[in-house]
């Protein structure tokens, strides 16, 4: 334990608050918008579009939004990303026609993009050398906590009705500019004052290195594609695909029929689980990531990162025995699936962190975003429009994760021949 720890400024508890809700908001309405929008009678390949669209818009405008944030000011970007996220909520309330539902969610995505660098950011400002890692142990825990409230909660009003859902989400992020706007003090830093030319410049000076180059596309491709679908199909697969009423009882059984009410939806007499509710891996990436991360920091990031992997293509493989076999064995998916989330993905992000200098840490890991922006979009319209189209019309859905655990398997097979034939990047010291 540290000593003489530097305590944590006010800002820095009012920026993990918001986050919370942000994630509540932002989570409540991804995770169950497969669902709704096959309510409406859209067709899957509508659907792949729009979540490619919407993830890479997601993670490529925050490269862009921090340079504004360094010259307005941290709290004006914050309150405009509000401004940007509650209209396009209320647009997703009263529109039905695909162009507007589309619209609503782009724009979400876009203010989400503007929010997201946001609170790191002040979390990164307000720490030091003393406080870091747990400054920043508990924002991830912040994310995770509103990741899981939110399709837990909206999940639950969506059963009495999408509106419900709605409004809810509209509220959190009402609030969130209220919160922001009493009580968030700009905090003290120095400016760099880097101009968006300039960080075009620089961007391109980081993709210019080519084995960093491949080594970002490699991760898109291998990682966070396969990742972002998961997220993409695994509640629209519950619901729809699996024994909803089967697996309603295994809860009961388990947790308690208090529980299980609150996690399903009574159909003419039958209740169901709603696939949002228990189709996250929030809960247990709380539970157990300050353990994973305490483990594995004494062993190299790339065999760990490929470790990761594995359990990642096992978690998937259960999600495919679920639909062959016995619904329970989602749950072991999902569990395998956050344990391979919580193994690899903090760790590579960290890793890229440490290949740059440190005054160009940012820069790589704004680099890091176009990455994972190419793997969410190609998630949705290669994985979701694609190939689970093409199962569903064959009546087999479940062969979706087949794919998807053999296409992790060929990942872990290529980043060991790039780490084996290209050689490790060499990590900054401290």
């Amino acid at each position: 334990m540290t000593k003489n720890r530097s305590p944590f400024p006010p800002v820095f508890w009012i920026s993990n608050s918001v986050e919370i809700l942000e994630r509540f908001a932002y989570y409540g309405i991804y995770m169950g918008f497969p669902i709704y929008f096959a309510t409406l009678g859209y067709k899957t390949e509508q659907l792949g579009l729009i979540q490619g669209l919407f993830l890479f818009i997601s993670y490529t405008v925050p490269v862009f939004s921090g340079t504004f944030a360094d010259k307005f000011g941290f709290k004006k970007v914050l309150l405009i990303s509000y401004l940007a996220y509650l209209p396009s909520i209320l647009l997703l309330i009263f529109t039905k026609s695909f162009s507007g539902i589309a619209l609503a969610m782009l724009s979400i995505g876009f203010a989400a993009g503007i929010f997201k660098p946001l609170v790191s950011g002040t979390v990164r400002v307000v720490t030091d050398n003393t406080n870091r890692t747990l400054g920043f142990g508990i924002f991830y825990a912040m994310v995770n906590i509103g990741a899981s409230f939110g399709p837990l909660v909206l999940g639950r009003l969506r059963a009495i009705s999408w509106e419900n859902a709605y409004i809810a989400a509209a509220v959190a992020i009402a609030l969130m500019f209220l919160v922001t706007l009493l009580f968030y003090h700009e905090p003290q830093r120095d400016i760099e004052g880097i101009s968006l030319a300039k960080k075009f410049r620089d961007m391109g000076e980081a993709l210019s290195d080519i084995k960093f180059l491949a080594f970002l596309l490699i991760l898109g491709l291998f990682f966070w594609l396969p990742f972002w679908s998961f997220f993409n199909l695994c509640a629209k697969y519950i619901e729809t695909s699996l024994d909803g009423a089967l697996l309603y009882n295994n809860i009961k059984n388990v947790l308690g029929a208090g529980i299980a009410n609150f996690l399903s939806k009574d159909y003419e007499g039958t209740r169901k689980v709603l696939g949002e509710t228990i189709s996250h891996t929030g809960w247990v990436i709380i539970a157990f990531q300050f353990f994973i991360s305490w483990i594995f920091e004494r062993f190299r990031t790339i065999p760990s990162f490929i470790f990761g992997l594995l359990i990642l293509s096992f978690g998937f493989g259960f999600l495919a025995l679920a639909g062959m076999t016995y619904p329970a064995w989602i749950f072991l998916g999902i569990l395998l699936v956050a344990f391979g989330e919580m193994i690899c993905s903090p760790r590579i992000q960290e890793y890229i962190t440490w290949l740059a200098p440190k005054e160009k840490a940012g820069l790589y890991m704004g680099s890091n975003f176009l990455a994972i922006g190419i793997g969410g979009f190609l998630s949705g319209v290669l994985y979701t429009s694609r190939f689970y189209v093409y199962f569903e019309r064959t009546g087999h859905p479940e062969y979706i994760w087949l794919i998807l655990g053999a296409h992790v398997l060929a990942g872990m097979l290529i980043i060991y021949l790039f780490s084996h034939f290209m050689g490790d990047f060499k990590e900054q010291e401290v």
